[in-house]
């Protein structure tokens, strides 16, 4: 396979320029008066910091092409040039990989789907590698060079080391993917877990722009949650920080894969759901379908298994909501098919759950189909490929 050259990357060589990138990234297109208010920096700090993005083709200046006429000098509007650089995001679930080719603001160009038949770290990296391959032929037409990949999977992931230290949905332990990947792919190389690449994509192009604490809670094959404290996705000390999938919230629950008894995963997670509902119908559901249809159809036993996962939710978004006091909770996932099933126990248990004015913070349901998680695997590359990576 073909190697991208690593050397360019976007002249943020300062924090404030940094900080000006990213904020056009995000807001704009702006004026250079709204990035100084924005930023908190002086109009001279702005032009310092804007001349040399300019000059590398990252950002451009003129008058918008929709601008209304009116007296006076239009104000130019500065604004990143997405074509400018083109990256791949791949989401890797249990039974099927998603990859994306995105430009720098994280538009989608090009997206494929390849089944999962083999979950093992040699046949999923060879499809990873069979994948970018396609999308770095179509960057060809693009006349673009691809800067980066990005690779989102779930579980235990060590974005510093680019290490999957353990996914249970695919069974791995301790694989290197990050320098497996780099080896095949000749591509820079950013590997972190499934929910914080989609809570970066949010963050810089979502629901979470302009907010400086929110939570992003993924509902489906597991319960997972991202973090964003004092702008910056939170971590944690050892790289699991929002697991609230493994909140222990019924001492008499069902064990959890984990080890613990009564996780929110346990009780709400998709395949907990299709247990409880085979246990309570005696009916052979095979899988989450099966088990929509069930509740869709009026089965009570079916309905009060997904009526029991949202209150384990509520209860999860309570606790995330009392402990860091979020402006927002951005609810998404798979899972969401079943929204109209526990979305009235999802809002009881938070508003029982949730202390004092903490009770007042937005939380909003976002669809997302699985594309958007390999979008975010795309944001994290970006997020390296400017350098502003580190949690």
């Amino acid at each position: 396979m073909r190697s991208t050259p690593r050397a360019e990357a976007v002249p943020v060589a300062t924090p404030a320029a940094s900080l000006v990138f990213t904020t056009v990234l995000s807001h704009g297109p702006l004026t250079r008066l709204e990035i100084a208010r924005r930023t908190v920096l002086s109009s001279a700090a702005v032009t310092k910091a804007v001349r040399p993005l300019m000059e590398a083709g990252y950002l451009i200046e003129g008058v918008a092409e929709d601008a209304r006429p009116a007296l006076g000098r239009p104000a130019n509007l500065v604004r990143v040039d997405g074509g400018r650089a083109l990256f791949i995001g791949v989401k890797v679930t249990g039974d099927e990989i998603i990859a994306v080719l995105t430009d720098l603001c994280c538009r989608v160009r090009v997206a494929r789907h390849l089944p999962l038949t083999d979950r093992r770290p040699g046949p999923v990296l060879a499809s990873i590698t069979g994948l970018a391959q396609e999308l770095l032929t179509e960057a060809d037409g693009f006349g673009v060079q691809v800067r980066g990949l990005g690779l989102a999977v779930s579980g235990d992931v060590d974005r510093a080391a680019g290490v999957v230290r353990y996914s249970p949905f695919l069974d791995w332990r301790d694989v290197p993917l990050a320098e497996l990947a780099a080896t095949v792919t000749g591509l820079p190389v950013t590997v972190d877990n499934d929910v914080r690449a989609l809570t970066v994509a949010e963050q810089w192009f979502g629901a979470g722009v302009g907010l400086s604490d929110f939570a992003l809670v993924t509902v489906g094959a597991g319960i997972g949650c991202g973090l964003v404290v004092h702008g910056r996705v939170v971590s944690g000390a050892h790289g699991v920080a929002g697991e609230i999938g493994h909140l222990p919230i019924d001492p008499l629950g069902p064990p959890c894969h984990c080890g613990n008894t009564g996780c929110v995963e346990a009780i709400a997670g998709d395949s907990a759901i299709v247990r409880r509902v085979r246990e309570v119908t005696g009916l052979p559901v095979a899988d989450p379908a099966g088990a929509l249809e069930l509740a869709h159809r009026g089965d009570p036993g079916a309905k009060e298994a997904y009526a029991r996962a949202g209150e384990a939710i509520g209860r999860a978004i309570g606790a995330v909501v009392n402990v860091l006091g979020p402006q927002r909770v951005i609810i998404s996932g798979e899972g969401l098919a079943a929204y109209d099933l526990f979305a009235e126990q999802i809002r009881d248990a938070f508003a029982a759950s949730a202390f004092g004015t903490a009770a007042q913070c937005d939380v909003m349901t976002r669809p997302l189909p699985f594309e958007e998680w390999a979008r975010g695997a795309a944001a994290t590359s970006i997020q390296s490929f400017i350098g502003t990576d580190t949690y």
